[in-house]
C-alpha cells in the first residue's frame, strides 16, 4: 500500500475486560483484541481488581491487536499516530510512587464496603447526603472514589506509612495505567482527565480542579492526587517496554464520556451504554443542571485544553449487563450470556414476574445502598424463560427510571426530538447485540431506540479524542459522524400505552419492595 496509512488506537479498560482496537482513518476498527480479567468478592458487598493483571491485560491486548493488524497486511508500527485510553470510572487504587507497587487491590466503583463512612458523613456534615453537591454535583454514596480513597486511608497500614512518607500516589484506573505506560517509576506522568476527576466527588465542577474546601473537609492531602488535564491533548509518549514505544497518548475519558463521544452526543442528545451496569447520558451543553430526581450533575467532555466544557446529566445503573452474568455463572440457567435472547424468547411475556437486581444497592434515582435483589410475582407456572426474561426487562426499566428523571431535570429545553416530534435514545455497549433487549426498551420508553452500526462507542470515542488531539480528526468531523455511511438500527415501540402503564406502575412496587433488606441475617 503505497500511500501514508493513518491509525489510531484505544484502550477501553471495563469492569470485567480490557480490549485494544485500532482504528483507520475512516474510523473502522481493522485489528482488535479483547481479554477478561479476574473479579475478586472477598467479603458480600466488596469488589477488587488486581491493578497488576490490569497492567498485563492491557499489554497483551495492544500486542494481540497490532499482531492481527499487521497479519491483515496493515502497516502499523509505522502509521500509529497516537492512541486514546479510556476506562472504568470511580475504581480507586494507591500505589508506591518509589516501587510502582499498589499498596492494596483497587476497589471496584461498584463496591459497597464505604457505606458506613458514608452514613458518618451524612450525619457529621450539613445537608447530608448532599453536602457536596453543590462543588462537585453527586451526593455522598459508596460509588465515588473519594469514599474508597478515606476507607483505604483508614485500613489499611501501608497506605497510612506511604501517605505519611510522601511515597502514596491516588488514582482511578486512567491514571494508573498513564503512569505505567509513560515511564512508572523512571519519570512516569501523574495525570487524570476531567470526566474521571469529576467522579471522585473532589472536583469542583466550575474551575475543573481539586477542590479545596472538600479536600481539607474529607482529610484528603492534596499531594496525593494527580494533575487534571482535558479530554483531548497530547499527555506523553509510550515507554520502553510496551509494545509501541514512543507513540503518543492524546486522549483520555472514562468509559460512559467516551462513548458520549463515540455517539457524537450533542446538546440535548442522550446515550444509554449497557456494559456491566448501565449509563445514561444527556448531554446539557455548558450549563450545569442540578438534578431534583436523584441524578447526577457530572461533566460530558472538554476536547482540548482550550475547548469548551459540556456538561451532562447522568444516572447510573449498577447491575445490567452483570445480571447476565448471575444467571450464567451463580445460577447456571444459561451457558453463556448470548444464549439470554433465545431461552427469553421461548415466552411473551414474564408470566407476572419481576425481578429487581439491587445486589449491592440501588443507584439512581432511588440511591438506597439497603436495598437487596428480589425476585417477585413467582408462582407455580414461573419456568426459567420467565426469569430470563424478567432480566431482561429489569435492565430496560431501570433505564427508564433515569430517563424520565432526566426529562423532569431538563425539560423541554434539554432535549432534542427528531422532525416526528419523537425523543430518540442512542445506546451502545456489548449487550445491545440483544435484538429482544432492544425492543423491550423501545416499548417500555415509547419511544425509538437508535443502535449504530459499530456498537463499541465506548473505544471509539477514546480514539476521535486522541485523533483530534493529533490533528487526524477534526471536531465537527466526529459530530457530523452521526450520518455515517453504515445505517443504524432503530427499534420502535410496539406495546400499547395501558399495557407499558401497568407494567411500570408494577416495576415501581417491584422495587420499592428491595428497600431496608442489607441486615437480613445470614
Amino acid at each position: 500500500m503505497s500511500r501514508e496509512e493513518v491509525f489510531i488506537g484505544a484502550i477501553d479498560q471495563g469492569t470485567t475486560s480490557t480490549r485494544f482496537i485500532i482504528y483507520d482513518k475512516s474510523a473502522k476498527p481493522i485489528g482488535s483484541h479483547q481479554a477478561e480479567f479476574t473479579q475478586f468478592y472477598p467479603e458480600a458487598g466488596w469488589v477488587e481488581h488486581d491493578p497488576m493483571e490490569i497492567l498485563e491485560s492491557v499489554r497483551l491486548c495492544i500486542a494481540k491487536a497490532l499482531d492481527k493488524a499487521t497479519a491483515d497486511g496493515y502497516n502499523v508500527d509505522s502509521g500509529l499516530k497516537a492512541i486514546g485510553l479510556t476506562n472504568q470510572r470511580e475504581t480507586t487504587l494507591l500505589w508506591s510512587k518509589s516501587t510502582g507497587c499498589p499498596l492494596y487491590p483497587a476497589i471496584v466503583w461498584m463496591d459497597a464496603r464505604t457505606s458506613s463512612i458514608c452514613r458518618k458523613l451524612e450525619k457529621e456534615l450539613p445537608g447530608g447526603r448532599t453536602h457536596f453537591v453543590e462543588t462537585c454535583g453527586l451526593p455522598i454514596s459508596t460509588y465515588f472514589s473519594a469514599v474508597k480513597l478515606l476507607w483505604l486511608m483508614e485500613n489499611v497500614d501501608a497506605v497510612q506509612a506511604a501517605v505519611k512518607k510522601g511515597d502514596a500516589l491516588f488514582g482511578t484506573i486512567d491514571t494508573w495505567l498513564i503512569w505505567n505506560l509513560t515511564g512508572g517509576i523512571n519519570g512516569g506522568l501523574h495525570v487524570t482527565d476531567v470526566s474521571n476527576a469529576s467522579r471522585t466527588m473532589l472536583m469542583n465542577l466550575k474551575t475543573l480542579d481539586w477542590d479545596k474546601t472538600t479536600l481539607e473537609t474529607l482529610g484528603i492531602p492534596a499531594e496525593i492526587l494527580p494533575k487534571i488535564i482535558s479530554n483531548s491533548e497530547v499527555i506523553g509518549k509510550i515507554g520502553q517496554g510496551w509494545p509501541i514505544p514512543g507513540v503518543p497518548i492524546a486522549g483520555c475519558l472514562g468509559d460512559q464520556h467516551a462513548a458520549m463521544v463515540g455517539q457524537a452526543c450533542r446538546k440535548g442528545e442522550a446515550k444509554s451504554t449497557y456494559g456491566t451496569g448501565a449509563f445514561i447520558l444527556l448531554n446539557t451543553g455548558d450549563e450545569i443542571v442540578q438534578s431534583n430526581h436523584g441524578l447526577l450533575s457530572t461533566l460530558a467532555f472538554k476536547l482540548g485544553p482550550k475547548a469548551p466544557t459540556n456538561y451532562a446529566l447522568e444516572g447510573s445503573i449498577a447491575i445490567a449487563g452483570a445480571a447476565v452474568q448471575w444467571l450464567r455463572d451463580s445460577l447456571g440457567i444459561i451457558n453463556s450470556a448470548g444464549e439470554i435472547e433465545s431461552l427469553a424468547l421461548q415466552v411473551d411475556s414474564t408470566g407476572g414476574v419481576y425481578f429487581v437486581p439491587a445486589f449491592n444497592g440501588l443507584f439512581a434515582p432511588w440511591w438506597r445502598d439497603d436495598a437487596r435483589g428480589v425476585c417477585i410475582g413467582i408462582t407455580r407456572f414461573t419456568s426459567k424463560a420467565h426469569i430470563a426474561r424478567a432480566v431482561l426487562e429489569s435492565m430496560c426499566f431501570q433505564v427508564k427510571d433515569v430517563l424520565d428523571s432526566m426529562h423532569k431535570d431538563a425539560g423541554e429545553k434539554g432535549e432534542v426530538k427528531n422532525e416526528k416530534g419523537e425523543f430518540l435514545l442512542r445506546v451502545d455497549g456489548g449487550a445491545t447485540v440483544n435484538n429482544l433487549l432492544m425492543q423491550i426498551q423501545a416499548d417500555l420508553l415509547g419511544s425509538p431506540v437508535v443502535r449504530p452500526a459499530d456498537i463499541e462507542t465506548t473505544a471509539l470515542g477514546a480514539a476521535y479524542a486522541a485523533g483530534l488531539a493529533v490533528g487526524v480528526w477534526k471536531e465537527d468531523e466526529i459530530f457530523a459522524s452521526g450520518e455515517k455511511v453504515e445505517t443504524p438500527t432503530i427499534f420502535r415501540p410496539i406495546l400499547g400505552e395501558e399495557l407499558r402503564k401497568k407494567k411500570v406502575d408494577s416495576w415501581c412496587k417491584a422495587v420499592t419492595r428491595t428497600f431496608d433488606l442489607a441486615d437480613l441475617s445470614i
